[in-house]
């Protein structure tokens, strides 16, 4: 099953800021985990969260591209099979889980 992916509107401008290959880079990343983004605990790609950096961010996933330093978080709406995708960043680890964490809290996700 593929699941629907849809983005918060800060993602959306996190992605706007990627350079188009970077873009391209998330587009392919996204477009394969989507087709499985369950945890790896249930044979899916995603890596859960949990608690990070005194946030806690349990019932959200990870992508992360080593090579080009993107982290990818996103959520799963099992009910309706969407993936929420919260953050798309070049970032240290610390940033991008410290924003998923604010909005998390500022979408009530």
């Amino acid at each position: 099953m593929i699941w629907t992916v849809k983005y918060l509107k800060e993602a959306i401008k996190d992605l706007n800021a990627l350079n188009q290959s970077q873009r391209l880079i998330v587009d392919k990343a996204i477009k394969k985990v989507k087709e499985n983004p369950l945890p790896q605990s249930e044979g899916g790609y995603g890596k859960p969260l949990g608690k990070k950096h005194g946030s806690n961010l349990t019932g959200f996933l990870k992508i992360k591209l080593l090579r080009e330093g993107i982290r990818i978080v996103y959520k799963l709406i099992r009910q309706d099979d969407q993936m929420l995708i919260v953050v798309i960043g070049i970032r240290e680890d610390d940033e991008v889980y410290d924003l998923a964490a604010t909005r998390k809290k500022n979408n009530n996700l």
